[in-house]
């Protein structure tokens, strides 16, 4: 029984458990556009892509669940040039349960590790919808989510640095 003390002691120092639980993923929008066929190309071309991604999470009503948004804009050029292949934009999302994230780090960790777990089945459709397209499937690289999001915060601290500068 002194054992079984020690054990919750311990488990009270690590502090609560992180829980997270995908509820649901889904696409919300979906937007192909094969250029190079209505224009009537053809041949070997070199593609150049250009992919942006915008993170987006909010509360849902439900208690301790949360809506996390990856839009990705993809757009394909030829090489070298400004003629356009293809353009593709989606909005992957995600409806997740988390509980026991303290709340001074939750905004980070629905940024960071909710999109961590929805990536790799976002990565599928983009492949699978190029490859549909009639593209070579574009298989895109792993997203570094941390820093995305550190990267975002100093965007918005030197924005805001900007705004008090001009006041």
């Amino acid at each position: 029984m002194a054992e079984t003390g020690a054990e919750d002691g311990a488990q009270a120092q690590k502090g609560p458990q992180i829980q997270m639980k995908v509820l649901g993923q889904f696409i919300r929008d979906l937007s192909f556009e094969n250029v190079m066929a209505q224009k009537g190309a053809s041949g070997e071309i070199q593609p150049d892509i250009n992919v942006r991604v915008n993170l987006d999470a909010k509360k849902r009503p439900a208690e301790e669940q949360y809506e996390v948004s990856i839009k990705l804009n993809v757009e394909s050029k030829v090489k070298g040039m400004d003629d356009v292949l293809f353009l593709m934009e989606i909005e992957y999302v995600g409806i997740f349960h988390v509980a026991g994230v303290p709340e001074e780090q939750l905004h980070p960790f629905l940024l960071i590790e909710c999109p961590r777990m929805l990536f790799p089945f976002l990565r599928r459709i983009v492949s699978d919808v190029t490859r549909d397209g009639g593209f070579p499937p574009l298989n895109l690289d792993t997203i570094d989510f941390v820093a995305l999001y550190r990267g975002e915060l100093a965007r918005r601290q030197a924005a805001q640095g900007a705004t008090k500068t001009d006041a």
